[in-house]
């Protein structure tokens, strides 16, 4: 069973800087790609930062330049450094891995239990 454990959250004031990381139980480089998700209050999940495994970034539009996805594969732990932090920046933010099973099965998906990024003065 895969786990993947958040850590790194609290309270920031705007302009501020905060690393998220994500522990996972096992070998980061077993999945896919690994990510980055958040969830603001009535609002839908919604992707932040991913890795590939092979070393491919891609990034939401409203965090291009100000968010940095990487990893440390012999801690296997990925890393979200967030900085110059907006109010809107304000969610729990999920660590995802998906682990290819073949074209029959798809993707699985594991998450993590989240943790609370507040971004305020």
């Amino acid at each position: 069973q895969v786990q993947l454990v958040e850590s790194g959250g609290g309270m920031v004031q705007p302009g501020g800087s905060l690393r998220l990381s994500c522990a996972a139980s096992g070998s980061i480089l077993s999945f896919s790609r690994m990510g980055w998700y958040r969830q603001a209050p009535g609002k839908e999940r919604e992707l932040v930062a991913r890795l590939s495994k092979d070393g491919v970034t891609n990034y939401a539009e409203f965090v291009k330049g100000r968010f940095i996805i990487s990893r440390d594969s012999a801690k296997n732990t990925v890393y979200l450094q967030m900085s110059s932090l907006k109010p809107e920046d304000t969610a729990v933010y999920y660590c995802n891995a998906d682990e290819w099973r073949g074209i029959s099965y798809g993707f699985l998906n594991y998450w993590g239990q989240g943790t609370q990024v507040t971004v305020s003065s």
